[in-house]
């Protein structure tokens, strides 16, 4: 139902969502919808939305859908929010010279500057983000920190917001962001009202992590491959670090030392986060009590895999089940 604003809005916002080839539809009708929303929630006008293209016309997206876009504005009119959304297609896009700079440029023009998912790439490789806090999807982290050093790329938020620039994770994500941007532009009220429609969170708890794989140990050193599988299959087991590097033929040091070249965490870092992964698993798909998950991934305590779950995903076992268990 419609809900009376607070105030009236005094100018509409324009929003402009660039479309690429195989861009991710929902990074771009994500945001959309929210903004949509809140025009029809408040009764006003607040947002203008237009999608944009190099050329304009038709734009295949992902899912089998064509998106209807106009030309490329000229970058020197005013606006209130670019929108970089991401997909497969964002690398060819930033790769484009005349894109990249007319982005450069309209984000000049620009009260704000928001990309969502692996549109961070295109920010990016625009310099828009150099000496900036940045977010993109969870997979696609590293990658970004490694090919943008000047970025100051954080893994797990659900959105980050540096200056007038603002970053989101992957996909669903940008509708996070988009209700932020509402929520600063219209007040809690109309955002929460938005939020209940679209049957979301209003500010998602935890971070991306909850929702991407807790291990991505297949990139390591091949030589750590039969230990990562045997900590898999012995969860329950004694997987302390003098353990560990008995069983891989290595002294504790060396040990040590090359695991963390190979896989950019530390020994009892990786058995957590496959511990962690394991008890996510049975908490959403069993109806075990939480303390025999506890005991069934290696944690010992209900306490222990507690204070591992706020560690690693910003919520406890019992609030974890309770968003995303399916029923079991």
């Amino acid at each position: 139902m419609p809900i009376t604003p607070r105030f009236q809005p005094k100018r509409r916002r324009s929003v402009e969502v660039l479309a690429f080839p195989d861009l991710q539809v929902l990074d771009a009708a994500g945001p959309l919808q929210v903004f949509a929303s809140a025009n029809d929630l408040t009764g006003t006008d607040a947002y203008a939305t237009r999608i944009v293209s190099e050329g304009g016309g038709p734009v295949a997206a992902s899912a089998g859908i064509s998106l209807a876009t106009d030309p490329l504005p000229e970058p020197g009119a005013p606006l209130g929010t670019l929108l970089i959304p991401g997909g497969t297609g964002i690398f060819a896009a930033a790769e484009r010279a005349s894109l990249r700079d007319w982005v450069v440029r309209r984000a000049a023009s620009a009260e704000r500057v928001v990309s969502v998912c692996t549109g961070a790439f295109l920010l990016a490789e625009a310099g828009l983000l150099d000496g900036r806090r940045a977010v993109t999807h969870w997979g696609c982290c590293q990658r970004l920190a490694a090919r943008y050093p000047a970025v100051r790329v954080e893994a797990d938020p659900i959105f980050v917001r540096d200056g007038s620039v603002w970053t989101s994770a992957g996909v669903t994500a940008g509708i996070d962001l988009a209700l932020a941007l509402v929520e600063a532009d219209l007040g809690r009220t109309a955002a929460l009202a938005v939020a209940r429609h679209l049957v979301v969170f209003l500010k998602r708890p935890g971070g991306q992590a909850q929702f991407s794989a807790a291990l991505d140990l297949q990139g390591a050193d091949d030589r750590f491959g039969p230990l990562h599988a045997f900590m898999a299959e012995n969860l329950a087991a004694d997987l302390s670090v003098p353990r560990l590097a008995a069983r891989a033929g290595m002294s504790l040091r060396s040990f040590a030392r090359r695991y963390r070249a190979a896989t950019g965490r530390t020994p009892a870092e990786a058995v957590e986060e496959l511990r962690i992964e394991a008890a996510r698993r049975l908490l959403t798909d069993t109806s075990l009590p939480v303390k025999q998950v506890a005991a069934r991934c290696g944690f010992g305590s209900e306490e222990t895999l507690r204070r591992g779950f706020l560690r690693q995903l910003a919520v406890s076992p019992q609030d974890y089940r309770a968003r995303f268990s399916g029923g079991a």
